[in-house]
């Protein structure tokens, strides 16, 4: 009788040192939550004789905290209303110190905190605006005069001149030093308006701005998305246009020129609105709420009655008479306007997607530059004439502590908010 065939008697080569059955019975199951024996951190445990529900794997890394997206993220709201605080500022004195410490102010907070994105590079042109609009004050002041009487005479210019009706202007005449400086506080003050303005421009992102639109003003948020988005559109249209017809040997320039390529363009934008039409109305774009009349008719007397007041609020902040009335209408209109959005919201049926949240950081950036409004606000009006410094008869302008020290309150955000991930 034949003994029977074992797997030493199939032919397969057995390994030296090896008894033959070894590794040929399967390894015993781990106990759930056990490490095999013989496995540890640095022990490799792919050998023949290991099951592969036995090898070790290791834990998939944590993500961090730090990576989520919006964790340093400040409402772009705070950043215009910093913004328009700073400009509000430099709107009650003319003092060319003053507004050089807000100038500087707002350009390092610029460069401590804006990203790289495009559209954060246009505090540059802001300023070349302010820089041009400073100049073409200061050639008003020599073309067409000034009403500041000087006795410093810098030159004297050709006067031209003009009929009984064009009274108190005149072109050319006398050039004096009180005419220029008085010139250049003025458009200095605007300069750095400008600058503000810029400064918010180029750290607030427009997209993030309008999606904080509230839900009644949902409508005007998608016009203006869908002009921001178009613009840069037709401008490559065009450019790719007219590379291919130079490529082909074609005008590209002239009436012709412009005919050619402005007709391809214009029938890829009415492709692209009737597209995105198409793809607003799938997506429910136009509902509105039932809404009872009396309350639509209530939410559009707050609304521009509201707006109504917050105009002539501020344009009573901005001037010198209005200082009286100017606050308290604001607040009137800012209330109204408020109720009136609240309530025309009723009707918007839009949600947000991962919203802008106004914390502790937005709080501290608009309370930083409310802080620098009100003290200066305060300072014009204990102390004008240090914050506006006379012309006649010339003197050197003198810089005021305690004022000088509210400008530097702007500067709490480029130390107290961390900068915004690009």
């Amino acid at each position: 009788m034949t003994p029977p065939k074992g797997r030493a008697g199939t032919g397969r080569a057995v390994p030296r040192g090896r008894t033959p059955g070894d590794g040929d019975r399967p390894a015993p199951a781990a106990a759930p939550g056990r490490r095999p024996a013989g496995t540890g951190p640095g022990t490799s445990t792919a050998g023949p004789g290991t099951s592969t529900a036995a090898r070790a794997v290791p834990p998939a890394p944590t993500p961090s905290r730090s990576r989520r997206s919006g964790g340093a993220t400040v409402h772009p709201g705070a950043w215009w209303l910093w913004a328009t605080s700073l400009g509000t500022a430099a709107t009650r004195t003319t003092n060319p110190l003053l507004l050089a410490l807000l100038i500087a102010a707002s350009a390092y907070v610029v460069a401590t905190h804006r990203s790289a994105a495009p559209w954060a590079r246009s505090y540059t042109a802001f300023a070349r605006l302010a820089l041009a609009v400073l100049l073409i004050r200061l050639v008003f002041a020599v073309v067409l005069g000034s009403p500041i009487p000087g006795t410093h005479t810098l030159l004297t210019l050709p006067e031209i001149p003009l009929p009984h009706w064009a009274q108190g202007i005149r072109l050319g005449g006398e050039v004096t030093a009180e005419a220029l400086v008085f010139a250049a506080y003025d458009g200095l003050k605007l300069a750095t308006l400008l600058i503000c303005v810029g400064a918010a421009n180029a750290l607030a992102s427009p997209s993030r701005l309008l999606k904080s639109l509230p839900g009644a003003l949902y409508e005007t948020g998608v016009a203006v998305v869908v002009a921001l988005t178009f613009a840069p559109h037709l401008i490559a249209d065009v450019q790719r246009l007219r590379a291919a017809r130079r490529l082909r040997g074609r005008p590209d320039r002239g009436v012709r020129g412009l005919l050619q390529v402005g007709l391809p363009v214009l029938e890829g934008a009415l492709e692209r609105s009737v597209a995105l039409a198409a793809a607003m109305e799938a997506r429910g774009y136009g509902r509105a709420a039932e809404v009872p009349a009396r309350v639509r008719r209530t939410t559009a007397a707050l609304t521009l009655g509201g707006l109504l007041g917050v105009c002539a609020g501020t344009y009573g902040l901005l001037t010198a008479e209005g200082g009286g009335y100017g606050i308290p209408l604001l607040l009137a209109g800012v209330a109204a306007a408020l109720a009136g959005l609240r309530l025309g919201g009723r009707r918007s049926l839009r949600t947000r997607y991962r919203p802008d949240r106004w914390d502790a950081r937005a709080w501290l950036v608009t309370g930083s530059g409310v802080a620098v409004a009100a003290l200066l606000t305060l300072a014009s009006a204990r102390a004008p004439e240090a914050l506006h410094p006379g012309v006649v008869p010339l003197t050197a302008p003198s810089l005021p502590l305690w004022p000088a020290a509210a400008v530097l309150l702007a500067l709490l955000p480029a130390f107290a908010v961390p900068r915004e991930h690009s």
